[in-house]
């Protein structure tokens, strides 16, 4: 069975550079044979958190958010491109991911992150494990990290330049990461609900 993975990917800058490492990263799960769809926050357009998708009576969640929580309840791992903003994490990737909560559960989450700088969004990949983690995902320990991103990927995000090539050899042993605990959480779930 396919593997449903949703990429999720949150800049709302004009000139985003981060979805380079979106594209390069569902062109490589989609190539592994993975249902692969990329969520962009900015597309999506939710407002500024003010109430959360369980708490609009059933039914009345605007449609935008519904569509999404269903989306996130059907697949079956994530995953998140996350620049890092002073040391922290983007405002918009954030936003989007604080309107759900239980639909995120009991399933696996792998972090990209990437920077203009030699740093490659280490920070901003540090705070999203805990921030995953709190939120009922159990986040992988591979990780990639890109910078400077505009050296390491083209605009359509193709490898490019030594960093590029430590792209590509890093990426099998993240998707194979991936990969394994979708499959673990999938037999597990099958096998026992889970608790809460």
């Amino acid at each position: 069975m396919t593997d449903r993975i949703l990429v999720f990917y949150g800049s709302y800058r004009s000139d985003r550079m981060g979805i380079r490492l979106a594209h390069f990263v569902v062109e490589g799960l989609r190539g592994r044979g993975c249902d692969v769809e990329l969520v962009d926050a900015k597309a999506v357009g939710l407002p500024m958190l003010d109430r959360m998708y369980k708490e609009y009576p059933k039914g009345q969640a605007p449609a935008a958010l519904e569509g999404l929580a269903g989306k996130i309840r059907d697949a079956d791992g994530f995953v998140f491109i996350t620049g890092e903003y002073n040391w922290g994490i983007q405002p918009g990737l954030k936003n989007l991911t604080d309107h759900f909560l239980e639909e995120w559960f009991w399933r696996p989450a792998a972090i990209a992150s990437y920077s203009a700088g030699r740093l490659s969004g280490a920070h901003a990949a540090t705070a999203w494990h805990g921030t995953l983690s709190e939120m009922g995902m159990v986040v992988i320990s591979s990780t990639i990290a890109v910078g400077p991103i505009a050296q390491a990927l083209s605009a359509d995000g193709k490898p490019q330049g030594d960093g590029g090539r430590s792209l590509e050899h890093a990426f099998p042993r993240f998707a194979n990461d991936l990969s394994w605990w979708i499959e673990a959480a999938k037999m597990q779930r099958a096998r026992k609900a889970p608790p809460y």
